[in-house]
């Protein structure tokens, strides 16, 4: 197989007209002959397909805003934060969750790939409000902690396919933007979540606590999210123009099941994922543990409406990160394509190890500090949020083929997230039993009682600290590695892409196609200018081109140059 391909490591060019061309031959498959005006053939696309092009932009725009409505919903369930619970305990309830989550990750990849995403994001919708609902209802620790379980299972099935839609539906150059917003969205629930469970936790309505209250209107909201996501979004894999459904019989159970576990073993394999993976789960310890940050600011001394405040302030500095660090990703992977996203991360993680420092350790636990604590927050928290869009998820999408890309996020949430719930743990007992956390007292005064909050205070901030300051610095660390294997594995997975798209072209093709010694030719020929001409020879041998998919690397035999002169 020779196909146009740079060898120097840059991007490819699918328009280089180059009478040069360093070409990739691949065992004898299939015989490429490029001229000029070759890659115009390959390219050019009917106004019947532009057509149908234009008229799917509507209702991918409709499913982006609704993904983005649904990832509102999937931070709400925050609200968990008001229960009267001790560090550890409250820490437990989200180890429990995440757990969850993480098992069914591979079952989300399942669902995804052989079900309509839409209809997956709607159920698991439907997971959280009933989740939702009977934490409302809860009246003990494992009543909660059950109900927090069933709220993993929506996240697990919901987030891959959120991802995959949003990666699905930009290219290389939007891409980070889209998943800023993502973020964006996102952290809108974490900002309805923490302001129902600051402003609402110490009041009440005929009776009924506040934060069950809110709970009950989570769910309500996220019953309305689920209807409007399977009515009106749509899946690209499941329209009813490419009839998936139709052309393709459903496999037995167990055969799905082997080739679900030959995909992910697959992108386990690949070593930019194993490296984003490592440093996510570095990255994500941190956020995790942020968790107590509320707890820490009313220890300091803030009332219930500052503390909403300021970390309201926080997650609106970390969303507009997330679109700056998107879109910043997106320009410098144009002008550095081998190196942009990932320098721009590295400054991200690294930021956020003085500006952790300055907040949890240097400023007075004073609330009359207000503006000081919001200002570092503010920095802090739109410095150290650009990783995600900027990086890992853009990057995700462009190392593995297009069908691969639900399980690849999929696979990645599993392994950062059952390994980052450990955060709120590990900052609960650190907290208590290494930093002297004690609980106040009852029936103490108010002075002692405030006394010993500010105690608390600083031993929850070194606990913390020591959650934040280590993790991103070994993330920082990490992503070095990927200055290596990004560009070689972002190739491969374009070689494959590239030729998966040209063999269903050629395919598709009203070319003629005839039969001779068990192999298949085809040939065609255009005019372009009255002076570009274009052949094309296929020599394609079956059980040649099967063993490519496996490993292209065992056909990368020679490289060839073919000067292409005018006839």
């Amino acid at each position: 197989y020779v196909l146009p391909f740079k060898s120097n490591g840059s991007t490819h060019d699918p328009t280089n007209t180059h009478t040069i061309h360093n070409t990739l031959l691949l065992s004898g498959s299939l015989h490429f002959t490029s001229r000029p005006g070759v890659n115009a053939l390959l390219r050019r696309r009917s106004p019947i397909h532009l057509g149908v092009e234009r008229a799917k932009m509507k209702p991918e725009a409709v499913t982006l805003i609704l993904v983005n409505l649904a990832a509102i919903m999937e931070r709400t369930d925050e609200v968990g934060a008001a229960l009267h619970i001790d560090p550890t305990g409250l820490g437990s309830l989200t180890l429990f969750r995440s757990v969850v989550q993480s098992s069914c990750y591979p079952l989300a990849a399942y669902l995804a790939v052989h079900h309509n995403r839409a209809h997956v994001i709607a159920v698991g919708a439907f997971l959280w409000a009933a989740a939702t609902f009977l934490v409302a209802i809860s009246s003990t620790f494992f009543q909660v902690a059950i109900s927090r379980a069933l709220n993993g299972i929506g996240l697990a099935i919901v987030i891959p396919a959120i991802q995959s839609l949003v990666a699905d539906s930009t290219d290389d150059s939007n891409r980070g933007l889209a998943f800023g917003w993502l973020q964006l969205t996102g952290n809108l629930g974490s900002i309805i979540g923490g302001l129902c469970s600051i402003l609402m936790a110490s009041t009440s309505f005929m009776g009924i606590p506040g934060w069950r209250i809110s709970f009950h209107l989570v769910g309500l909201i996220s019953v309305i999210v689920g209807l409007l996501v399977w009515i009106f979004a749509n899946d690209p894999h499941f329209s009813e123009n490419n009839g998936r459904g139709k052309d393709h019989p459903r496999k037995p159970l167990w055969s799905e099941i082997k080739d679900l576990v030959k995909e992910s073993k697959s992108v386990i394999g690949i070593q930019s994922f194993q490296i984003i993976v490592s440093q996510g789960v570095a990255g994500s310890f941190p956020w995790s543990a942020l968790s107590f940050a509320p707890m820490w600011l009313e220890l300091v001394g803030f009332s219930h409406e500052k503390t909403g405040f300021l970390w309201t302030l926080f997650i609106i500095a970390s969303s507009l990160g997330g679109i700056f660090g998107g879109r910043m990703g997106d320009i410098l992977s144009k002008r550095f394509p081998n190196s942009g996203r990932i320098v721009l991360s590295q400054i991200s993680s690294a930021s956020a190890v003085p500006l952790a420092a300055i907040l949890l350790l240097v400023l007075p636990d004073n609330p009359s500090t207000t503006f000081l604590h919001g200002l570092v927050l503010f920095i802090m928290g739109f410095s150290m949020s650009w990783n995600a869009p900027a990086t890992n998820n853009p990057i995700f999408a462009e190392i593995v083929p297009k069908k691969s890309r639900t399980s690849i996020y999929a696979l990645d949430r599993s392994f950062e997230s059952i390994l980052s719930s450990f955060a709120p743990p590990v900052v609960g007992v650190l907290a208590q039993h290494v930093y002297g956390y004690k609980p106040a007292a009852k029936g103490s005064t108010d002075s002692s009682q405030i006394e010993t909050d500010r105690e608390n205070a600083k031993s929850l901030a070194r606990a913390l600290y020591a959650a934040i300051g280590f993790p991103m610095s070994l993330c920082c660390f990490i992503y070095t590695f990927l200055y290596c294997s990004y560009p070689r594995d972002r190739e491969r997975a374009r070689m494959h892409a590239l030729i998966e798209s040209e063999m269903l072209h050629l395919e598709s093709s009203t070319s003629p196609l005839y039969e001779q010694d068990g192999q298949f030719h085809i040939s065609e020929a255009k005019d372009f200018d009255d002076k570009d001409q274009t052949e094309v020879d296929l020599t394609y041998e079956i059980e040649d081109s099967l063993d490519f998919i496996d490993n292209d690397e065992k056909h990368l035999l020679n490289h060839q140059l073919i000067d292409s002169g005018s006839k």
